[in-house]
């Protein structure tokens, strides 16, 4: 992007406003839509502005891993869709679907939002996986704070299918919900020169210099966090950006 742009867009955070009218703190509007497709265990479809993204849960029965014998699986895959950006090109996943992927897991994973020992069926032998697939259906911005929260959505929404005999009959659900325990919220904060905004638009976002994301539980505990951009932050940049994601995710939460 050119510096001209930079500047205008720092030009405007100084006079508290950016070019589609919000203040620096202000998401643009979220939509929250459960049970968007039939073949999935689970779904969403969340909106932040013009951005889009849609996730869905397929479980399956598998054997643990070595170390989590007792333990369910969990597995997060992203793929940014080329018809939803023409900055995303078709083949395997890229760094950028890589990194927004772990990113969702690592929030979901480290606040402990499933009972995963619950999901055992069989110690050693037999537990349920669970997967979480992210599609963008259109990029505009805020990737991560869009996949998460459509990601927690889809595990909201999630009902197991009918196992029974070894056999798992995909055509019929139960009424058994996922056991969550807490439904951690991702807020991203981006700094661009010695300004903080956050959801930024994709303009805004390729100008950001560094971002640090945060998943929150609902207490306020911050359960895990992500440092993005090549600009180096210092202690008080981050308690700064620390509180404005824990401010913004009581927001984000009721969208829920």
């Amino acid at each position: 992007m050119s510096r001209m742009t930079k500047e205008h867009i720092l030009n405007a955070l100084a006079k508290g406003m950016r070019f589609d009218g919000r203040k620096p703190e202000d998401f643009r509007e979220i939509t929250v839509e459960y049970g968007v497709t039939k073949s999935a265990e689970g779904s969403a479809r969340v909106k932040i502005g013009d951005t889009e993204i849609i996730a869905g849960v397929k479980m399956g029965v598998e054997t643990p891993y070595p170390d989590t014998q007792d333990k369910g699986n969990l597995m997060v895959n992203a793929e940014l869709l080329p018809l939803s950006s023409p900055d995303f090109e078709p083949g395997p996943p890229g760094m950028e679907a890589i990194e927004l992927a772990r990113v969702v897991d690592r929030g979901i994973r480290e606040s402990g939002a499933i009972d995963v020992k619950a999901l055992c069926i069989t110690e050693g032998e037999k537990v349920w996986s669970v997967m979480i697939d992210i599609c963008t259906i259109n990029s505009d911005g805020n990737l991560i704070d869009a996949s998460a929260l459509a990601a927690i959505a889809a595990l909201k929404d999630a009902k197991f299918p009918k196992y029974e005999d070894e056999k798992i009959d995909y055509m019929e659900k139960t009424d058994k919900a996922l056991p969550l325990k807490k439904e951690p919220v991702t807020v991203t904060v981006f700094k661009i020169d010695s300004q903080f905004i956050v959801d930024p638009t994709d303009e805004e976002e390729k100008n950001a210099d560094a971002r640090l994301t945060a998943a929150i539980i609902k207490d306020g505990t911050i359960c895990a966090m992500q440092k993005g951009g090549d600009t180096p932050l210092n202690v008080d940049e981050i308690d700064k950006m620390l509180s404005l994601a824990q401010e913004k995710a009581k927001e984000i939460r009721s969208k829920l």
